[in-house]
């Protein structure tokens, strides 16, 4: 696989996912207008609340290394994955470190 055809597969997945968590979010969301419920929900039973676990760890991984990453190589807005691994969700986050990172090692 070259380089443009991974950068196009990031862009799609992370569209993707952006796509689908909005079309499942924000209809409940605009009737109760709750977040911390929202987040709680995540919590309903053993097995969403290790799903949730999951999700929580693994942006904490993932900010992890932009931290650090982002500090040796010297790549800029790597703050902007951390935002977007909240909201929409970590896929997008990572998918767009991983973008930006390779974009500046290429330049």
């Amino acid at each position: 696989m070259n380089l443009s055809t991974f950068r196009i597969q990031l862009i799609i997945l992370g569209t993707v996912f952006t796509a689908g968590f909005l079309y499942l979010v924000l209809p409940p969301l605009s009737q109760n207008f709750d977040i911390i419920g929202a987040f709680l929900g995540g919590f309903v039973n053993p097995f969403s609340s290790a799903y949730a676990l999951d999700i929580i760890f693994t942006w904490l991984v993932l900010a992890a290394w932009i931290i650090y990453d982002a500090k040796t190589k010297g790549i800029k807005n790597g703050w902007i994955a951390l935002l977007l691994g909240v909201v929409p969700g970590v896929a997008v986050g990572a998918a767009y470190y991983i973008y930006l990172r390779e974009k500046q090692n290429r330049n």
